[in-house]
């Protein structure tokens, strides 16, 4: 899907920039991949890191000009935003903490921006974000990558088109098993750390996907909630297991777990959907396929590029059907429509994306509140947006 004409303005890749994401991340490089897959992006500048002597360096390494490199994000904004061929989307791989500050400089200088997950550290940083998002004439993307995956949107659709009948019944999980012990590395260091990461620990860093992959696919929005939060690591200062049952809007009730000290879990997420007429099953592991069950039928399983599968989901698979795609190329649908979002801005017009955005972002971070204040009050149910 290599994009052709590169003098042409609304075909050429666009310019991008990083914050964040130099050497020893792990998010910056899915994010540099990500954008390359379907030659929809070009990145050209970078403020690679905090440290002046690392950025400089993975600069370099990424092949970027010496006057791109940046020490600085804001000293970045500020510059690209005044040059001819400055940056057009800035992708924002940092920690948590500093989503709301980098954001904002480049929003408030109409720069694009591709913001890893969760949105803030912070409520009040998202609503704050949230406000400069829908006063700057820039777009804002966040990448919960699993929107992106086509038996996702498969299971969308499917919900969307009443095959489920009325929603009943949601359960989704995502287990890990690398914050088990005590370890120290640069992930687990900044994803447990409450000044880094935010009051959220698995609730933040998994259990956000979780919801929003049950928000995405049921459509439903989550009014209350009641969560039991564990941090069974001693001396661990943010939650690593959650229990939280889920009142949504309509009448449809959830379970989510998400746990970072599971033995025997990598990245297990799971979601499964139950209505009047039918259910549904899809494992992030396991991501080419979906488990579609008609009430009183036998289960069907649905293939990624296979038979009845939709139509409108031949952009986002790229391969025939049995030769596996999962989650790099679930980030590079995200930013090829994000793309697609940002030329048609350009040229004047709007166009529906499925990419995450400012809202989705601004309902995680509530998620992660509202399960911190039940947790504190014995599980007591809290309404979400209190």
């Amino acid at each position: 899907m290599a994009i052709e004409g590169k003098d042409n303005p609304q075909t050429r890749p666009i310019r991008l920039g990083m914050v964040g994401g130099g050497k020893d991340a792990f998010i910056g490089a899915v994010h540099r991949i990500a954008s390359r897959i379907d030659g929809r992006y070009e990145l050209v500048a970078g403020a690679l890191s905090s440290t002046p002597e690392k950025a400089q360096e993975s600069g370099r390494v990424l092949g970027l000009k010496e006057d791109r490199i940046y020490d600085c994000f804001l000293d970045m904004a500020k510059r690209e935003a005044r040059l001819k061929d400055g940056i057009e989307a800035v992708a924002i791989v940092t920690p948590n903490h500093m989503h709301y500050p980098v954001a904002k400089e480049f929003l408030k200088r109409g720069i694009h921006v591709i913001c890893d997950k969760p949105l803030t550290s912070t409520l009040p940083d998202a609503k704050k974000l949230a406000k400069a998002a829908k006063s700057s004439d820039a777009l804002f993307f966040l990448t919960h990558n699993y929107t992106g995956y086509p038996m996702v949107r498969q299971a969308r659709e499917l919900v969307n088109n009443g095959d489920l009948g009325t929603l009943r019944v949601v359960q989704v999980e995502y287990a890990q098993d690398w914050l088990s012990t005590d370890v120290h590395n640069k992930q687990a260091d900044w994803r447990t750390d409450p000044a880094r990461s935010g009051i959220g620990g698995s609730t933040g860093d998994i259990g956000t996907h979780a919801f929003n992959l049950a928000c995405f696919i049921t459509g439903l929005t989550a009014e209350s909630l009641a969560a039991d939060l564990q941090s069974f690591v001693p001396g661990r200062k943010v939650d690593d297991n959650a229990h939280v049952m889920l009142r949504f809007d309509g009448g449809a009730r959830g379970m989510l777990w998400c746990s970072q000290v599971a033995p025997g879990n990598e990245n297990s997420l799971k979601i499964r959907v139950y209505g009047d007429k039918g259910g549904l099953e899809w494992h992030q592991e396991d991501p080419n396929y979906l488990q579609f069950t008609p009430l009183g039928e036998p289960q069907r399983l649905l293939t990624r590029g296979g038979a009845g599968m939709s139509a409108s989901l031949a952009p986002t698979t790229r391969v025939p059907p049995g030769h596996p795609e999962g989650y790099l190329e679930g980030f590079a649908n995200l930013y090829t429509e994000a793309a697609d979002a940002i030329r048609a801005h350009q040229d004047g017009k709007s166009t529906a994306t499925l990419v995450p955005g400012i809202d989705d972002g601004l309902a995680g971070e509530q998620f992660i509140d509202a399960c911190v204040r039940s947790s504190t009050r014995n599980a007591a149910w809290v309404k979400l947006n209190g």
